[in-house]
């Protein structure tokens, strides 16, 4: 898929007050608001352009309120940048295919990679398998 570049206004007329928040203006939901995404084997793709990001088999009970992976289905669709807007350093996650804001990547997951990808469930579109 090559890159998406869309005007403000358009992704505004695409996408929910939340999504929009999230994905175009690098906000976050509130915790425990949106990882209600049934258990059944699925593929989590971004809202904005519907690139598939995750898939169910890395998705893990992390606690923290929003969906989590330790890996994404494919690498090269995210892009990880330095981020030093709060007080702690954290990197955060990009869907390469439309700079949507995704979440961030921490390194307190499960094996096998130690990662947890920390992703706003208002980026995510799921598809079942």
């Amino acid at each position: 898929m090559s890159k998406i570049y869309k005007t403000e206004s358009e992704w505004k007329e695409e996408l929910s007050d939340i999504a929009f928040d999230v994905t175009r203006k690098g906000g976050t939901e509130m915790a425990f608001s949106n990882d209600n995404f049934p258990k059944t084997p699925a593929y989590f793709k971004c809202i904005c352009c519907k690139e598939i990001l995750f898939n169910s088999v890395h998705k893990f009970e992390s606690g923290s309120g929003w969906p989590s992976f330790f890996k994404p289905e494919n690498a090269s669709k995210i892009v990880e940048e330095e981020d030093n807007s709060w007080i702690m350093k954290r990197t955060e996650i990009i869907c390469a295919t439309c700079d949507a804001h995704l979440g961030h990547v921490f390194p307190d997951g499960p094996d096998p990679t130690g990662l947890r990808y920390c992703v706003n469930g208002a980026a995510l579109e799921r598809e079942e398998k």
